[in-house]
């Protein structure tokens, strides 16, 4: 056990430290809205179910869980079926299955089935010729673009993202002719100067095709440098206002509508100070350099899924709170509010430790 400790005090500790700083955030989280008033006790039990998962997951004999990976991926798509038809809608996109008092998002569990299925394609393809790269390849897209699709009907642009880049880093990884690298950029570089000449030109067209809550969304990070909204500009004039030390408890900030969730940190600096910041940033680079480091095995196409996951998710959410990148629902993992996102990120870290330990 104390070799464990001292072996994994880099990835833990940063993860704790991020815990509490979640905790002490949802102590003013019902001074946002009423619907956070026991976001602290929510919080507790999600990290709490959190590290029972973790630890539980430590036990499972990691082969027969990529073996069983397929199942995993059929069980999450029925889950993202059965959102549509009787999820929960919040802020016009239809996401989460109720449970009791908690609310539990499919398509991050799909995060973890797609990330195991891929890395198990990919891992036994036995590739000799184009025609078993091509079977490859198409499989691994339709694989992908299934989950993507039934995100895209809820909407949750954010998940079909975290999809893509599951996919692209096991494209990559399995190292193919480079003849599909560049036929892939040049699709994709199609694909993108077609949406935008029909967005510019067509917009009724659009409009028609992918429907107006979309096509709003869509316009929303298209145009977002047009001036900013009400609750970043609220957010950046919280993080320009902050000292560096703060304690915050009953201390009433300026409104930011998500401010647990998706502007959490702007919502952690109001909060606790600048320093509260350079805690968050530290912990972050401490993790990120850990799994970097760590990842050399033969799964390192799997850790790999979850280090670029992880990555986006921490760029995107720090960069959004401070008016760089567009509005979007990215959570900072280990710290926004939400039982899911919390949940799904100590699986995938108990999945990596059990590689890890396993060489």
């Amino acid at each position: 056990m104390k070799s464990f400790v001292k072996t994994y005090a880099l990835l833990f500790i940063p993860i704790f430290i991020l815990n509490i700083i979640s905790l002490l955030n949802m102590v003013n989280a019902p001074l946002i809205s009423s619907s956070y008033n026991n976001a602290l006790v929510k919080e507790f039990i999600w990290i709490i179910i959190g590290y029972i998962s973790l630890f539980i997951i430590l036990k499972i004999n990691i082969k027969k869980l990529f073996d069983y990976s397929k199942y995993l991926y059929v069980f999450s798509l029925l889950l993202l079926i059965l959102v549509l038809i009787v999820g929960k809608e919040i802020n016009g996109a239809k996401c989460w299955l109720n449970i009791f008092e908690f609310s539990f998002q499919p398509s991050e569990l799909c995060n973890i089935s797609l990330s195991l299925y891929l890395f198990s394609l990919a891992k036994s393809a036995q590739i000799k010729s184009f025609k078993d790269e091509l079977k490859l390849v198409l499989k691994l897209l339709i694989v992908t673009l299934i989950p993507s699709i039934l995100v895209f009907l809820e909407p949750d642009t954010g998940a079909i993202i975290n999809y893509f880049i599951i996919f692209l880093i096991v494209f990559l990884a399995k190292k193919l002719n480079k003849k599909w690298y560049i036929f892939s950029f040049i699709t994709l570089l199609l694909f993108i100067i077609t949406f935008i000449i029909i967005y510019i030109f067509y917009k009724d067209l659009l409009l028609s095709i992918i429907g107006t809550s979309l096509f709003y969304r869509i316009d929303r990070i298209i145009n977002w440098t047009n001036g900013t909204s009400y609750q970043l500009e609220n957010a950046l004039t919280t993080i320009g206002s902050a000292s560096f030390f703060r304690w915050g408890f009953n201390k009433i900030q300026l409104y930011i509508p998500e401010a647990p969730t998706d502007f959490i940190f702007a919502f952690s600096i109001g909060n606790y100070g600048l320093i509260c910041a350079l805690l968050i940033l530290l912990s972050f680079i401490t993790l990120d350099l850990f799994l970097i480091n760590k990842n050399k095995n033969q799964y390192k196409m799997f850790v790999s899924t979850y280090i670029g996951i992880f990555l986006f998710h921490q760029i995107y959410n720090i960069f959004m709170n401070l008016g760089l990148l567009p509005i979007m629902g990215i959570p900072l993992p280990f710290l926004s509010y939400g039982g899911s996102n919390i949940i799904i990120n100590y699986i995938y870290i108990g999945i990596i430790v059990n590689i890890f330990n396993r060489g």
